[in-house]
């Protein structure tokens, strides 16, 4: 509990002044990194022929969406392509044509579900200019989405900005340096960064092994960082060529929970109102509205984190039984290195930052474990991916001031602009789409035969791993609970069109809500206004996420999880 509890407080300390930097970053105001970067900035417009001007949210959302169309084409021949291409010493194959596409759309939604092992699937070209390059790009397009959303909420300028502008601006002032020196962490600590060939060596057995080697420490910095999640082996970051020490386990923890946190503290500055006192202007830290949400994404992420704590500290009654001592927890699928409680907050931050990382196999977590992140991804707003998550939030706050609404009979209202029927349906059409790609492919799944032949375990764990598996593509986390023989046909087309749903229809919905905020009059607040920036509105925004939740997800898990716990423990 003393290593939870301090690695939290120590994240609360560096949130704070990330999300500052960032809030600078986004309003444009100056930082002290301007001498070095509004140099490379400049260059960059220059060369791209970037003019900078203010877009309107249709304009911001074609340019989204027809860049990253680009770079899926490119993309997609590449990974078609490697075996012809540079850098490639180990002579790997090209790409299937469904695996090619069910990877680029991985990579471009932030996704980064992989049904290959990196180490024997991919060229050291194809890690580089797709992998890692699409995972700072589609990190970027994260950011700059909520940036421009959150522009169109706070309603303090015309337009909600410059889509490419944002893109460079998060790329070269965030992600590159901190890449490069949390790279160099890692690499410190012993995460290989090589263009060798594999290598092989003779074991103290006398067995012969052969060692992957690569550019690794570059994509394990950025995945994480990024929110990306992919591994550059299949073992992601339990294996220790990843994942060696926990000095690198706090390193990528922290690096996936950094911006995700410090999106919020960027909205509650946008939004924040200043109240004279004693003559002088007073700034919250997180702005009132960005308090208010980022208390209820941590409610939200301690209670799954308590769950998956002790369940897995309560270890697997059938092992106990059999003479297994349980006393360390059930350690089934973890790393000595690690054990029950890095395991525990790593699988926890990985599917509510919607990461997608593991530090152990989350098909051998206990059945309330694994209930945890599948639930936090069902939620998908428990802080979420880049940028992504607060939007999600976002619309549950909405939907809260709309129920209160009409309990007292009153327009709703959200940031001195009424909330109405057009924002209404399209609040609804981001909540339903996600559950409905879930809980849809998942009947898909075990109603046909393409399905069914990939389900390797029987009864209630199976159709957990069905679950997850369209729960990590939907919300754009692409964790895997392994176990599912997905590298067919039927498992990379669904899941591909799982994550391109659910990247792209929610973030269209969202910026035209901005939109049509932005374009709406404020209205003066009254006595009758709902608040939204108090211990009240935290707790109705918990329950009406929990309830949604309850009322969509719950039979679901219940013929899952909950019925596989029940039938460990009462048998």
């Amino acid at each position: 509990m003393a290593q939870i509890i301090v690695t939290l407080a120590l994240y609360l300390v560096l949130v704070i002044p990330m999300g500052t930097y960032l809030y600078h970053i986004a309003a444009g105001e100056k930082t002290f990194a301007d001498p070095v970067f509004n140099r490379v900035d400049n260059a960059i417009y220059k060369v791209c022929r970037i003019t900078r001007e203010g877009m309107n949210w249709k304009q911001y959302t074609l340019h989204l969406l027809m860049t990253n169309a680009v770079m899926v084409g490119v993309g997609y021949l590449v990974l078609r392509l490697q075996s012809v291409l540079l850098a490639n010493p180990n002579q790997i194959e090209g790409m299937e044509p469904t695996l090619s596409f069910n990877t680029i759309i991985s990579f471009m939604t932030n996704t980064n579900l992989q049904h290959y092992s990196g180490e024997s699937g991919l060229s050291y070209l194809s890690q580089m200019l797709v992998i890692i390059f699409m995972m700072f790009t589609s990190a970027a397009t994260g950011y700059a989405a909520c940036m421009a959303f959150c522009r169109g909420l706070a309603g303090k300028r015309k337009d909600v900005g410059n889509f490419y502008e944002d893109v460079v601006r998060i790329v070269t002032r965030v992600l590159v340096p901190i890449s490069i020196i949390g790279g160099l962490l890692l690499i410190w600590q012993g995460v290989p960064e090589t263009f060798q060939a594999n290598q092989t060596i003779e074991t103290i057995e006398g067995k012969l092994q052969d060692l992957a080697m690569g550019p690794v420490a570059a994509l394990e910095i950025i995945k994480h960082l990024g929110t990306n999640g992919g591994g550059f082996f299949g073992a992601n970051s339990t294996t220790p060529f990843e994942n060696p020490t926990i000095i690198t386990n706090l390193i990528e923890l922290y690096s996936m929970m950094i911006l995700p946190g410090a999106c919020v503290i960027v909205f509650g500055k946008m939004t924040r109102k200043r109240k004279k006192e004693e003559g002088r202007q007073k700034r919250r830290i997180f702005g009132n509205q960005g308090r208010t949400i980022f208390a209820a994404m941590s409610i939200l992420f301690l209670v799954g984190l308590t769950l998956c704590f002790f369940s897995e500290s309560a270890g697997n009654p059938v092992m106990e039984a059999a003479g297994v001592s349980q006393s360390m927890g059930s350690m089934e699928g973890k790393e000595v290195r690690f054990g029950v409680a890095q395991s525990a907050l790593f699988t926890t931050t990985t599917t509510s930052f919607t990461t997608g990382t593991v530090n152990n196999m989350h098909d051998t977590l206990t059945p309330l474990g694994g209930m945890v992140p599948l639930l936090h991804m069902m939620l998908n707003c428990v802080f979420g991916g880049k940028g992504v998550g607060l939007m999600n939030m976002i619309m549950y706050v909405i939907l809260a001031v709309f129920l209160c609404g009409l309990m007292i009979g009153r327009t709703p209202e959200y940031l001195g602009k009424k909330i109405e029927g057009k924002e209404m349906k399209l609040v609804a059409l981001v909540l339903i789409i996600h559950p409905l790609l879930i809980l849809g492919f998942s009947a898909l799944a075990v109603a046909t035969s393409g399905g069914l032949a990939g389900i390797t375990n029987e009864g209630f764990h199976g159709l957990t791993q069905v679950l997850y598996e369209f729960a990590s593509s939907a919300a754009n986390n692409g964790s895997g609970f392994e176990g599912l023989a997905d590298n067919t046909y039927f498992w990379n087309i669904t899941t591909g069109l799982a994550m391109f749903f659910g990247r792209y229809v929610a973030i269209v919905a969202q910026l035209a809500i901005a939109g049509s905020l932005l374009a709406k009059k404020r209205v003066n607040e009254t006595v009758g206004t709902l608040r939204t920036d108090n211990t009240i509105f935290v707790i109705i925004l918990v329950a009406v996420v929990y309830i949604f939740a309850a009322l969509t997800f719950f039979p679901a898990l219940a013929l899952g999880p909950i019925a596989e716990h029940l039938t460990l423990w009462m048998s």
